[in-house]
């Protein structure tokens, strides 16, 4: 059984949504067991208008949390009974098996690093975010941890990747294109321009050059690479946009009589298509290159969300997505040291 730890304490809807989220998973499968962590009254109240197979729910204790607006370092450093820093300690101590969190992105960047500790060989651990595209999903990383990156960090997130969506998502030589403002190969700011050759050397990712932002809808590529300011102003603008574009959509179809009987003619397949684009049925970003695994999830994130965020560590786990980048890592040192 996967034992994840849950913030209960963590995101804009907590307890309240954290709390359906943890047991919506374990009703859902078996095979989890959660660890809610957080403040014993809130947490137990809440639990109280749910029935859960028991077995499956534990509470652990944590009698402070960490608010948004709170510096991460201080934070991490004097709050040491946060949801947050007992919930890191529970994957540091082998307790769980991972951390799921909606609270500051900013402390769980920083605790992610000091507390549950980087894999060797790991320059920088990104958050990978799934969104949807034409032709399934794709990976864009980094989204939100690393705002100033060099090359050879964005040639690592481009690997594990590449990992990660060999295995979690089952594409086999996942497409590697890095974001770009057009498709040549001289186009680009430094970084873009330093990292395309290096990624273009690599013989263990499928790259297949620059992606511009107006072909990551159409599913240009499986893994999208960028440094975290990028990737969080087009994760963000995705997800604005997706949002904009079904309340126009059912605005419109509630508009007549006539587009109200329509809308009962193509509510099936509609449903379905704009089902694609909620962001809450892709789970959360997992920060990878960690010698554990911690999920960070929208601070906005209901029920759903928080569900999917905690299943997607069972395949995470299954899967052996870390011991496949500390293999990935490994072998590359190796050959370094062999060239």
């Amino acid at each position: 059984m996967i034992r994840v730890a849950v913030d209960a304490m963590g995101g804009d809807h907590a307890p309240s949504e954290i709390v359906k989220g943890a047991v919506s998973a374990v009703s859902k499968s078996k095979e989890i067991q959660v660890l809610l962590v957080g403040q014993k009254e809130a947490v137990s109240k809440e639990l109280e208008n749910h029935s859960y197979p028991k077995e499956q729910v534990e509470f652990i204790q944590a009698s402070e949390v960490i608010e948004t607006g709170e510096s991460p370092v201080n934070a991490i450093r004097k709050k040491k009974d946060s949801s947050i820093v007992v919930g890191m300690n529970l994957v540091k101590s082998g307790e769980a098996d991972a951390f799921v969190s909606a609270g500051s992105s900013g402390a769980i960047l920083v605790g992610g690093q000091v507390i549950v500790g980087r894999l060797k060989g790991v320059e920088r651990p990104p958050f990978g975010a799934l969104i949807p595209t034409e032709k399934g999903v794709s990976l864009l990383l980094d989204c939100g941890a690393n705002v100033d990156s060099r090359s050879s960090h964005l040639v690592q997130f481009a690997r594990m990747g590449s990992i990660y969506m060999e295995h979690v998502i089952g594409i086999n030589k996942p497409r590697v294109g890095i974001v770009n403002i057009g498709a040549e190969e001289e186009k680009g700011n430094s970084l873009v321009k330093e990292t395309f050759p290096l990624l273009k050397a690599c013989g263990d990712i499928n790259f297949t050059g620059s992606i511009e932002a107006r072909e990551i809808p159409h599913g240009g590529a499986d893994v999208i690479v960028c440094e975290a300011f990028t990737g969080n102003v087009i994760l963000k603008l995705y997800e604005g946009t997706g949002a904009v574009l079904v309340s126009m959509i059912k605005k419109g179809l509630m508009s007549s009589l006539r587009s109200k009987i329509g809308a009962l003619l193509i509510k099936p397949a509609l449903k379905d298509t704009l089902k694609a684009f909620d962001a809450s049925q892709y789970g959360g970003a997992p920060m990878l290159g960690l010698k554990g695994l911690v999920v960070k999830t929208h601070g906005s994130a209901r029920e759903q969300e928080v569900c999917n965020s905690i299943l997607q560590c069972l395949t995470f786990k299954e899967q052996k997505i870390n011991e496949k980048i500390k293999e990935s890592l490994d072998a590359k040192e190796q050959a370094q040291e062999n060239a």
